[in-house]
């Protein structure tokens, strides 16, 4: 399966999700690198002073090549993937991009690690599968199958569940 591992840059566990995801003989985008000898896009490459923007140098950035190149990898890796996978904690974009392939049919799942403290999200509900179990999300890749175009032009969602049991 084509796997997108959506996270934050400060996240420790992400590495070890991609690896294993890949060990078990998916295709897996890591947003950390992209490309071979590519470390991914950060907004310090365009002004290291980034954290301080007012809202108009913001929408500025987001027309800078840079943004628009790494914008373009991940957009077209979750446009390639099958499933997304969410890996707690992390911030908006990941965020969004498991809202959009949620909207887009595909599978869907967010990985709770244990140990970590979590605020409640309702809009978790729009995902296929919660799990804090990294073993289950493996499951749950490996026992699904991909939608098809025909299901995911239909958006025919599948029902949420709590792990590969259910």
């Amino acid at each position: 399966m084509k796997i997108y591992v959506a996270s934050s840059w400060r996240n420790e566990t992400h590495p070890m999700v991609v690896e294993r995801l890949r060990q078990e003989g998916h295709e897996v985008y890591d947003f950390k690198h992209p490309k071979e000898d590519d470390n991914g896009f950060h907004w310090s490459e365009i002004d290291h002073d980034y954290k301080y923007w007012n809202v108009p140098e913001f929408i500025d950035a987001l027309s800078h090549p840079l943004a628009g190149e790494g914008y373009k990898n991940d957009i077209e890796a979750m446009e390639w993937a099958d499933a997304i996978v969410l890996v707690l904690s992390s911030g908006r974009s990941a965020h969004l991009e498991l809202g959009w392939g949620a909207g887009k049919g595909l599978l869907t799942i967010i990985y709770l690690p244990e140990g970590i403290q979590y605020e409640p999200e309702l809009m978790y509900k729009m995902a296929d599968y919660l799990t804090p179990d990294l073993d289950e999300v493996v499951d749950i890749v490996r026992l699904a199958a991909p939608k098809t175009k025909i299901q995911r032009a239909l958006n025919i969602s599948r029902p949420l569940r709590m792990g590969p049991d259910d």
